[in-house]
């Protein structure tokens, strides 16, 4: 063990220790003069000089020991101990339990869920609790940074791995890596993705557009496979370009030409997805960065980039079957709905014979145990006592 401070200027407060020492010294003794009326009248006698003395030693110490114990709590003391080398084997959810068991021994390691919190592993449990999925890669580096440096680590991963990032992690030590057969997936529903939620703002030039964005409307709901839905209310909400559009809007079809109002750009950029008319002027969108979205054999159809938080995309063609024959398309439902579609999260599914960690990251430092808490109950212990022996009852007595 070695004891450390991390705020070593504190020690500066031990100056303070003067003041105790000088009120000791410069004090008048508390012995009270009689006067007896036989000896008044005798004549005085020259006194003896004093001898330098201190008095109430015990006080004095407490004190002198209350302001060091101050002072050595400002300067931050710390205690790096002796690290535990035992062994840790952690276990990635998706392994299977009954192959974990047989390379875990519970009396030489420590066992873990690859998991937040890293919650323990009872190899005896009939049925323990599995934890659900969460970033490899990202718990690793945690764990790596917790554990001393030299501690052995061990990963049971199975052969199909979730929640990988798109590097491989690098860590400061090396890890046996083992590869264990998965656990029986658990079969989740597959529901399709509910119909986005339109709103269409066009002029009366543009009213011939609409009847395809209703049909898509339309096919959406038939889409959903219910009565119910049917009798919904349509998705595609339309309306004026006079007429504002409140709160709780994510989608928006803007089929006005001209430029784009400060209020819809602002919208956008908060996080709304905006699809513009192709003669909408809108000084932020580059046509020559502008990621090409749909495309036909003639050429672009929809381009798209970032504008803030949201998204922008403008038609490079009228909303017509002579300038798009797309439209009159089966698909066109579809490909209009891939297009405010939300961003697919990238995959985290790998092969974990393929996705050991490698070294040659940096050590991390150990963390050191705080002292602080066993100073503050010894200053209150010898704050009581202080005011103790101050206060007591032979200091009340000799008054």
């Amino acid at each position: 063990m070695s004891f450390s401070l991390l705020l070593p200027i504190g020690l500066a407060a031990l100056a303070a220790l003067l003041v105790p020492l000088l009120i000791h010294i410069a004090r008048r003794s508390e012995q009270r003069t009689v006067e007896f009326a036989a000896l008044r009248w005798l004549q005085a006698q020259p006194q003896p000089r004093r001898r330098f003395q201190l008095e109430e030693y015990l006080l004095l110490l407490l004190r002198l020991l209350l302001l060091t114990a101050l002072a050595l709590l400002l300067a931050g003391p710390v205690l790096f101990g002796r690290p535990d080398r035992t062994p840790w084997v952690v276990l990635a959810p998706g392994v299977e339990v009954a192959a974990a068991r047989d390379q875990i021994d519970a009396r030489e390691m420590h066992a873990r869920w690859l998991a937040p919190g890293f919650p323990a592993f009872d190899p005896a449990a009939e049925s323990p609790d599995r934890p659900a999925a969460a970033s490899v890669a990202s718990l690793l580096r945690e764990l790596d940074a917790t554990l001393p440096a030299g501690t052995p680590l061990t990963v049971l991963v199975p052969a199909v791995l979730d929640g990988a990032d798109a590097e491989r992690p690098r860590l400061s030590r090396p890890v046996e890596w083992r590869v264990l057969p998965s656990a029986p997936p658990e079969i989740e529903p597959i529901t399709a993705p509910p119909a986005p939620m339109l709103t269409v703002r066009h002029t009366p030039e543009r009213s011939a557009s609409l009847r395809y964005l209703r049909a898509a409307g339309a096919a959406w709901q038939a889409t959903e496979g219910s009565r119910a839905a049917t009798s919904a209310p349509s998705p595609v909400r339309i309306a004026p370009a006079s007429q504002e559009f409140g709160g709780g809007v994510r989608n928006l079809v803007w089929l006005v030409p001209g430029p784009l109002p400060a209020t819809v750009r602002e919208w956008i950029a908060a996080g709304g997805v905006a699809l513009l008319d192709a003669q909408a002027e809108l000084p932020q969108f580059d046509p020559a960065g502008a990621a090409v979205l749909w495309r036909d054999e003639r050429g672009p159809l929809v381009r798209g980039m970032r504008l803030g938080q949201g998204r922008v995309m403008r038609l490079e063609r009228a909303l017509l079957p002579a300038a798009m024959p797309d439209l009159l398309e089966p698909d066109f439902p579809q490909r209009l709905q891939q297009l405010f579609a939300p961003a697919s999260p990238p995959p985290a599914r790998v092969q974990a014979s393929a996705y050991a960690p490698r070294t040659g990251a940096a050590a991390y430092p150990p963390a050191p145990s705080p002292l602080a808490p066993w100073l503050v109950v010894l200053i209150a212990a010898l704050f009581l006592a202080e005011r103790w022996v101050a206060n007591g009852p032979r200091r009340r007595w000799a008054r």
